[in-house]
This record gives C-alpha cells, sequence and structure tokens, in this order.
C-alpha cells in the first residue's frame, strides 16, 4: 500500500481550518498506507487559535498529525513539510493549502494517475480567487521564464502529487528556507523530467474565511529576493544538467 502525506501549511486560519481537515481528511482515510498516511498540518507560528483547532481535531482523527514552528512564511512551512514527509517514509507527497480555496474532490484524478508520472501538478484554470493574484501567477510564469529558463503554465498552484524519490532529488536544488519552492520544483521537473510530469487544471475557489497575509508588499519584496535566488538556482540546474548527463 502506498503511504500517502498530505502537507497543509497553516497561518492565522482559525476561521477555514476546522472545515478544511473535514473536507481533506477522508482522502487519508481512504487511502490510508496500511494506517501509515498522513494529513500533516504544520502551523507557521500562527497568533490565533489556528493550533488548538487542529489538536482538537487530532484527538479524533489519528491520521492527523500537527506540527508547530516558528513563524517563516508560506514557502519556509511548505519546505518544512516535504522534508518531514520525506524523512517519515511518504511514498507519495501532496500538498494544499489551508484557505479552503482548492477542492478535495479532484484529487482522485491526481492520484489515480500516480503510477505513470513522477508528478501531477495543477495549474488554475477556474479562478475565483481575484485578478490580483491572476496577474501575480502571469508575472511569475515571466519570470520563470527569464530566470529558469522554462515555460510554465503556472508554476505555483497549492495542488500537487510528487514521487518521493523525485521529490528528494529536486529538493536538493532548493534553498533552505526559500520563500517559492514550489515554483523551483515546477521548473525542475519540466527541466529535467518533462516526460513524467503531469499538468491538471483544477479549479481555485475564493478564499473560504479570513484574511490572505499576502499583500502587494509582500509580494513585491518576495518577488525581488527571488529574482536573486532564482540566478544562483539556475547556476545549480545548470550544473545538476551536467551531473546528470
Amino acid at each position: 500500500m502506498d503511504i500517502l502525506y498530505i502537507i497543509m501549511p497553516a497561518y492565522n486560519e482559525s476561521k477555514n481550518i476546522r472545515k478544511v481537515i473535514k473536507e481533506w481528511y477522508p482522502i487519508v482515510e481512504k487511502n490510508n498506507g496500511d494506517g501509515r498516511s498522513r494529513l500533516v498540518v504544520i502551523d507557521d507560528g500562527s497568533k490565533d487559535d489556528t493550533c488548538r483547532i487542529v489538536q482538537e481535531e487530532a484527538k479524533k482523527r489519528p491520521l492527523l498529525r500537527l506540527l508547530v514552528k516558528e513563524n517563516g512564511g508560506h514557502g519556509d512551512t511548505v519546505l518544512y513539510g516535504y522534508q518531514y514527509a520525506v524523512s517519515a517514509g511518504a511514498d507519495y507527497i501532496f500538498q494544499t493549502d489551508s484557505d479552503g480555496q482548492t477542492c478535495p474532490g479532484e484529487f482522485a484524478a491526481f492520484w489515480e494517475r500516480r503510477r505513470e508520472y513522477d508528478a501531477i501538478i495543477g495549474y488554475r484554470n477556474h479562478r475565483e480567487d481575484g485578478y490580483l493574484r491572476i496577474f501575480v501567477t502571469k508575472v511569475l510564469r515571466l519570470v520563470v521564464r527569464l530566470y529558469l529558463g522554462e515555460r510554465v503554465t503556472d508554476a505555483n498552484t497549492p495542488f500537487r502529487l510528487m514521487e518521493r524519490e523525485s521529490l528528494i532529488r529536486y529538493l536538493a536544488l532548493i534553498p533552505e528556507h526559500f520563500n517559492l519552492p514550489n515554483v523551483v520544483l515546477s521548473a525542475a521537473y519540466v527541466r529535467f523530467d518533462k516526460e513524467h510530469v503531469k499538468f491538471i487544471p483544477i479549479t481555485f475557489r475564493k478564499r473560504q474565511g479570513g484574511v490572505n497575509s499576502i499583500n502587494l508588499k509582500k509580494i513585491a519584496k518576495i518577488g525581488k529576493q527571488a529574482t536573486v535566488d532564482f540566478r544562483k538556482i539556475r547556476r545549480e540546474m545548470d550544473a545538476f544538467t551536467h551531473r546528470e548527463r
């Protein structure tokens, strides 16, 4: 039985997290890997009741795990979750967010094809999250093309299923505490594993409650730093290409 870990970062999601857990927990119950699969919620130093709510839910859900870390941002928390899943022995790692914007009903199409690909990545085809976020995605697509040299439709989608060994291989390209790990992973899969990565359209709903912690100021700061980091990562990717030959 394949062991599935669903990685879900959370920051100040007290208005969403209980409902999101109820939506996603049946996925790990159904694909329980002989009881070893997990839904892992990582509290990124929340200042609200997120941690307490997850603790309450975990008491009645044996496959739910709560990890708590100091605040480091979404990307840092995603990386933390990936490293935890790999070290815990997950065969497949799926990442989504805790704001209720993704649809658990669309997971089955990914899981059914897991043996065909090293990674199956969603791209946000039906979006309800506003023009600003769509604009950011378009800008990011251009940045990935310019700095990482790859065409990726939607590089930062929080809806992706990755096979263990390929994820370990590409995590080595990502700096510690990096803000946009999913972007680098998407570009790496396209560059080094193109025949074994599949992009599937997904629905992306409006945030189900609470306030998005990302604003224009944070986006600009992350983007500025990313252009510097992407140059270094591009050199690492080029070196990786030579090592693989």
